[in-house]
């Protein structure tokens, strides 16, 4: 992400715009007193500062691949710029100003702020703040890797990227100005169905992958595909052969099996701005670091760092640690799990000024996907976020070992089978950390369905139904019963309507000693046996429904998640004070 053009030194600070107003209690902009409507900053181009003042034209739109431009007539509402896109985004903003909501101090704000209009959503000036926020966003299309958006009734996948791209105003001091950037930092969030809890997988940028090929969409709006490249270091997904975070996306899923949702990508300007505009985040050394490649220099103890300090912090490696990437993922983990305890912290979220502040520096250092373009979707998301507590959620490092292929030891691969275990605790939804009593609950009721008595396998009636497994696995896996297991009752039913991210077994209520036999046989988690009604099949009698989902990997092979978290995994929790080693 080029951070060309932000932070300039003539800007007014949008936090010193809003004054109590003693009558009503609420935040509101100042106005001058013979403007026709708010001095809100308008849409930065390269020429300074925009306004929508009277008789002034609005500054140049920060958009891609054109720049437009617009005026504004004296007494007219200020117009409605278009985001900055490289594809159509899908949908149109709405022309309401969002309503104040009660729970807001609830709300996680990962993108550093962008619920601030919440605040001032009561003042009449707030749907001109609300455009200039939607204004300040990058987007850039997912180009089909993602799922196409969030839902509230699953669970929820997010990329979040930190490029080592130096281009841009106040990067230029940082290691290869001439880099195009990489997947220098790459996170990957995972937020439960019920939300009580969240995962964060740290991706080390020298493990050994595969990058799929990536239907990449052109400026003109044509689509381009990047040819994949076997063998090669993770970080290589991004800026390398003009790859977008698209690819990034698709490299996560080959990885893991995750689908993701939505991507957020920052650059150096991102740590910088943040940290800043919350005030500091605290962290705590256990001996002293002096890094002249980070140009981080503090002494053991605690402190609160932002701005310049804040990003070598994050970038140093050689005085923590191993010296190398691995040691640098668990530094970058404690100031995540500290920055997030600021952000939720009463200090944070009962200040306006702070979360004008919050709203300014995140809307201008990220760039995220199509598809969570506006403010309105950046706090629908922020809404989910906000649900889980910061106890329950999680930061663990994806497990792996050193290339046993290299004599000088310089890039890592996946350490088997701990990673695959780990993967699929967070496919399959399961907290690496203790979680609320619903929870518990939940997970005994799976358990229980699988204790009691098991029909013979030549009772097992089931209809066998493709929903996303590979072609042919259905009769596949149907020889393999009938040939193998003794399951004579069993046919191919074709392919389900819609596809499935797991396997499930549906069953009546006098078809539950069915249900226990086949999943002792097929090793299936009682969380894939789902007690409903049977379906008659091809003979006219009453039987089971066994859904092959997308997580089938073939005959034989169980489908049990994994319960506890694989040993060597290394990992923290977001609510800890942890101290650099």
């Amino acid at each position: 992400m080029d951070a060309q053009g932000r932070g300039r030194a003539d800007d007014i600070d949008p936090a010193d715009q809003w004054v109590l107003n003693p009558d009503t209690g609420e935040y509101e902009m100042r106005l001058a007193p013979s403007a026709a409507q708010s001095s809100v900053p308008g849409p930065r181009g390269p020429g300074g500062r925009g306004t929508t003042g009277a008789g002034g034209a609005a500054g140049t739109r920060r958009t891609a691949p054109a720049r437009r431009s617009g005026a504004a007539a004296p007494d007219a509402k200020a117009p409605s710029p278009r985001r900055r896109t490289s594809a159509p985004a899908a949908g149109r903003r709405g022309r309401r100003p969002v309503q104040k909501k009660t729970k807001g101090k609830k709300v996680l704000i990962w993108t550093g702020g962008t619920l601030a209009f919440v605040l001032v959503a009561a003042s009449g000036a707030a749907y001109l703040y609300y455009e200039h926020l939607n204004n300040n966003i990058t987007s850039v299309s997912d180009d089909g890797a993602g799922t196409g958006g969030f839902s509230k009734d699953r669970a929820i996948n997010i990329l979040l990227v930190g490029t080592d791209k130096r281009t841009g105003k106040g990067n230029e001091g940082y290691g290869d100005k001439n880099s195009s950037g990489h997947a220098d930092t790459t996170l990957v969030l995972h937020v439960s169905k019920d939300r009580s809890n969240a995962t964060v997988l740290s991706i080390p940028r020298d493990l050994i992958t595969d990058i799929p090929d990536c239907p990449t969409t052109q400026e003109d709006g044509s689509e381009k595909v990047i040819p994949g490249k076997q063998r090669t270091r993770f970080n290589n997904s991004l800026g390398q052969e003009e790859r977008t975070p698209s690819c990034t996306m698709r490299t996560i899923t080959e990885l893991t099996g995750l689908k993701m949702d939505h991507f957020m990508v920052a650059d150096f300007n991102a740590v910088k701005t943040l940290t800043s505009a919350v005030g500091g985040v605290d962290v705590c050394l256990a001996k002293d670091i002096k890094d002249p490649d980070s140009k981080l220099d503090l002494p053991k103890g605690e402190h609160t760092i932002e701005g310049e300090e804040a990003l070598a912090f994050v970038r140093t490696r050689h005085s923590v640690g191993f010296g190398g990437d691995l040691s640098r993922i668990e530094l970058q983990q404690q100031f995540l799990g500290s920055m997030l305890r600021k952000l939720k912290s009463n200090d944070t979220l009962t200040s306006p000024p702070k979360m004008i502040k919050l709203a300014e520096a995140g809307t201008k250092a990220l760039t995220v996907d199509s598809q969570m373009s506006t403010i309105k979707k950046l706090a629908d998301l922020g809404a989910e976020l906000g649900k889980f507590d910061t106890k329950n959620l999680t930061f663990a490092t994806v497990p792996v070992v050193d290339n046993p292929a290299e004599k000088i030891k310089a890039t890592v691969v996946l350490k088997e089978p701990q990673a695959q275990q780990l993967f699929a605790m967070v496919r399959d939804d399961v907290s690496l950390t203790e979680v609320k009593q619903e929870k518990k609950k939940e997970k005994a009721a799976e358990a229980a369905r699988l204790k009691g008595t098991k029909a013979p396998a030549s009772e097992v009636r089931v209809r066998i139904l493709n929903g996303g497994a590979v072609a042919g696995s259905a009769q596949e896996t149907l020889s393999w019963l009938q040939v193998q297991e003794g399951v004579t009752k069993s046919e191919n039913a074709g392919n389900a309507e819609q596809p499935l991210a797991k396997t499930t077994l549906e069953y009546g209520p006098d078809e539950a000693d069915q249900a226990r036999r086949l999943a002792e046989i097929m090793g299936l988690s009682g969380a894939a046996l789902k007690p409903g009604k049977s379906v008659t099949n091809s003979q006219g009698v009453p039987a089971m429904t066994l859904t092959l989902g997308k997580d089938f990997e073939g005959a034989g092979v169980p489908l049990t998640t994994p319960e506890k978290v694989p040993e060597d995994v290394q990992k923290a929790t977001a609510d800890k004070v942890e101290c650099a080693k």
